[in-house]
């Protein structure tokens, strides 16, 4: 149907005072200010040769958000945050985030499995576990300078992760640490897992040495 033209004309100034409000609320929109980033932190790298060069990551906040959802995708918590018996059952010990094989938690001898297709023993709290290659007890990746990563740097994190050896070439890292998975993650994401495993509350708490083969240790007697 066409509308009458006096319709139309009076229609007309309620339209154009709408597309003003529109067109001044986004020339205010684009005038304001942008938010100001939060500032780059500064990481010391070290290189091979020794000499500390800055690095700038992305923002901290950002970095530390990414590092948590790797860690918590990446499994971590499943064997380095001690499980304790809930209302529900087992469940990890929040209190003890990351903080690895209790110090407190003495292991006896592990049992010894018959022989066949049995080769693990774990403990009820999933931070020591026994195999062929002897006993290992899962790190505190918190941030405590004396028994965590507090006097890591982002660069041995690194190392670690990709050679498979305790700061990048001390001992081995045993199982049950997925290293043949772990060792594809970028440079920007273990940067980030570092920040996130540095935000984390401090837990003082000395895991014990890992402890080789049964034979092995009883050829040293």
């Amino acid at each position: 149907m066409i509308r009458p033209v006096a319709t139309i004309s009076a229609t007309l100034p309620f339209a154009f005072a709408v597309l003003g409000l529109a067109v001044s609320g986004l020339s205010a929109a684009a005038d304001a200010p942008a938010k100001a980033p939060l500032p780059p932190p500064v990481i010391e790298r070290v290189p091979a040769g020794g000499v500390a060069t800055p690095i700038t990551p992305a923002p901290v906040v950002d970095r530390v958000l990414r590092g948590q959802y790797l860690v918590n995708t990446g499994g971590c918590g499943d064997c380095h945050t001690p499980w304790k018996i809930g209302k529900n059952g087992p469940e990890p010990d929040a209190s003890r985030l990351l903080s690895g094989h209790p110090q407190s938690l003495a292991m006896p001898p592990a049992p010894k499995l018959p022989a066949g297709p049995w080769t693990v023993v774990v403990s009820a709290t999933n931070t020591a576990w026994s195999g062929p290659w002897g006993v290992s007890f899962t790190a505190n990746l918190t941030p405590d300078v004396e028994t965590g990563l507090g006097g890591w740097t982002a660069r041995q994190f690194a190392d670690t992760m990709r050679t498979g050896k305790h700061l990048g070439g001390g001992r081995e890292v045993l199982p049950p640490m997925p290293i043949p998975a772990y060792k594809h993650f970028n440079d920007a994401d273990l940067d980030a897992i570092f920040a996130y495993l540095r935000a984390i509350p401090a837990v003082k708490n000395r895991v014990p040495a890992p402890l080789p083969p049964a034979p092995a240790a009883a050829s040293k007697k």
